[in-house]
């Protein structure tokens, strides 16, 4: 006969290793499901100071997605719209700004780590002047969303639509380090269409199409 302390700890055990075995499931992943994927960039550019705190628009950086099939990364004379005046934090900037007017001298360019890997990328010196003979170099960020090369997927007609960014990407206005948010599997974009399809997107009637031809060539 089993005795009683020994079936308790059998049913414990149980219990744990099948909560350890569903954990472990959860985290799996269908093959090329990259969701949650959060690589380390070249420069630690924050969309949640840029969108978030200085509301700065999807589409301004990333204006491709009106008229293009892809989003794009910019390029680096779009960081430099700004980032020809603005070499550093506000609070830096600031700091030196005051120190200046106190001491009574011009202010002093003061260039943050993060934003020096910008201009070296663009062969600035501190003054952001060409450093003669050293030629621009393209700055390898890492994609995150990328879909097999069977898909076919149009930012214009998302766009023009009225979805939102947010819709696929999540709240990017408020990630430090962008990830992928949604699966982007079939499953997760044939739900999405048979959704808008019923519902509309912001309000308007779409009709967007689930034949296989849509999406693959």
């Amino acid at each position: 006969m089993t005795k009683p302390y020994v079936t308790v700890s059998l049913l414990i055990g149980l219990v744990l290793s099948g909560t350890l075995l569903l954990a472990g499931v959860a985290r799996q992943h269908w093959p090329n499901n990259q969701q949650g994927y959060a690589p380390r960039q070249p420069i630690a550019y924050s969309h949640r100071l840029h969108v978030d705190e200085l509301g700065i628009d999807c589409l301004y950086c990333h204006s491709s997605a009106r008229e293009s099939r892809h989003a794009g990364i910019p390029s680096s004379d779009v960081c430099m719209r700004c980032h020809k005046f603005v070499t550093a934090g506000f609070n830096v900037m600031q700091a030196e700004l005051r120190a200046a007017d106190k001491e009574q001298r011009p202010p002093r360019t003061i260039v943050s780590p993060e934003l020096r890997k910008l201009y070296d990328a663009l062969a600035l010196d501190d003054q952001l002047n060409p450093i003669p003979g050293q030629p621009p170099q393209a700055i390898p960020w890492v994609r995150v969303h990328d879909l097999p090369d069977y898909v076919y997927f149009d930012h214009r007609a998302h766009v023009a639509a009225g979805v939102s960014c947010q819709q696929c990407h999540g709240a990017v206005e408020a990630m430090q380090t962008v990830e992928q948010f949604s699966s982007l599997s079939m499953g997760w974009c044939v739900n999405c269409h048979r959704t808008a399809a019923a519902h509309g997107v912001a309000g308007r009637p779409v009709h967007p199409s689930t034949d296989c031809a849509a999406c693959h060539y």
